[in-house]
């Protein structure tokens, strides 16, 4: 048996990663390994559930005694914010929620931390953001709390571009009615010519053989390639990017960078 691993027993608290499929998910190699370096009676367990069945199971797990909560993400962040009782402030903007805590009273709070994970993750990688002009592909859940931190942070202009217009259109009145922040608008279509940093916020890129979430033929060399599909760690956007010089960002550092944040939040650390 590997010493590293815990036992896992009638008293373990059990927590999960919510998404489908669940074989791009990375949050389980990432709590299972700080529970186990600090000792904690925990596992994190992976939770595939299709969008038709999702309520029924977080009804279910709020019925369990000994979970303690869950990371959720793609398709679910958006329909996990719809179940709270409780949303703290980034959720509140973004409508979307990435971390739920089951309290034992029958609530659930929930927040959103992908915003302030990849905002970690692109200054400790000395990525600059202020002043910054930033394209952004999607207007999900992962897009919208991103797009919050972003205007948190002190990027100049946002331009949001959402295979449905309307969609970003919604974000980018979420984002001045609720958080006062002016700095995003919805566009149609970009080539990413005339930006410094360029996100894909989709899930393009988690299966083989998906579109690029963005042709780079136009893009300057000295705009930023940033990602949020942690697996395959190195998508095939990516690597055309670096294929043309141009500096890339990966997307495990937006989970890596709110794993704590998370971890708190939901009471497993």
């Amino acid at each position: 048996m590997n010493e590293s691993m815990p036992w896992v027993t009638g008293t373990t608290q059990i927590f999960g990663v919510i998404a489908h499929p669940t074989d791009h998910v990375r949050a389980p190699m990432v709590f299972n390994k700080l529970f186990a370096e600090r000792g904690l009676d925990h596992l994190m367990i992976p939770i595939s559930v299709a969008p038709d069945n999702f309520t029924a199971m977080i009804r279910a797990l709020q019925t369990q005694a000994n979970f303690g909560g869950l990371t959720a993400t793609i398709p679910h962040k958006m329909a996990m914010a719809g179940l709270c009782d409780t949303l703290g402030p980034a959720a509140q903007i973004s409508g979307a929620v990435n971390a739920a805590r089951f309290n034992q009273d029958g609530t659930i709070d929930g927040d959103n931390f992908d915003g302030e994970g990849f905002v970690a993750g692109m200054e400790k990688y000395g990525h600059q953001l202020t002043g910054k002009t930033v394209l952004m592909v999607g207007a999900g859940g992962a897009a919208r709390a991103i797009a919050t931190a972003l205007s948190m942070h002190g990027v100049d202009h946002i331009k949001i571009m959402n295979r449905t217009l309307a969609k970003a259109e919604v974000l980018v009145q979420a984002l001045s009615e609720k958080g006062g922040f002016d700095q995003a608008k919805a566009v149609k279509s970009d080539d990413g010519s005339d930006v410094d940093i360029i996100i894909n916020a989709t899930s393009m890129g988690l299966h083989e053989g998906d579109p690029l979430p963005l042709p780079l033929d136009a893009v300057k060399e000295t705009t930023i390639v940033a990602e949020i599909i942690m697996k395959p760690e190195r998508t095939a956007w990516l690597v055309d990017a670096e294929t043309r010089g141009l500096t890339t960002h990966y997307g495990r550092h937006m989970l890596d960078c709110q794993a704590e944040l998370i971890g708190r939040f939901i009471g497993a650390l």
